[in-house]
């Protein structure tokens, strides 16, 4: 079992609970400015702004958007 099962097995909320950036970043093997830029720009996973400089994130956010952008072959577009 991988950690990720472990803690999900052990913990209902891990799922969505809050994250901040960091987290998420590494979580999505992204860079903190890319998420940064998403955010500007749009196109980025859903994110919650807590206050004016603090800004979150759900694992389960995060993990649709990346089942969003599943393809199985080069020539899909992506939204």
């Amino acid at each position: 079992m991988h950690l990720a099962e472990m803690e999900t097995s052990h913990d209902a909320d891990y799922m969505d609970r809050l994250i901040n950036e960091h987290q998420a970043a590494d979580y999505l093997c992204y860079s903190v400015r890319a998420l940064q830029n998403w955010r500007v720009r749009g196109g980025g996973p859903k994110f919650v702004k807590v206050s004016g400089r603090s800004v979150r994130y759900t694992r389960r956010d995060l993990q649709v958007w990346i089942n969003e952008r599943r393809v199985t072959c080069t020539s899909a577009q992506i939204l």
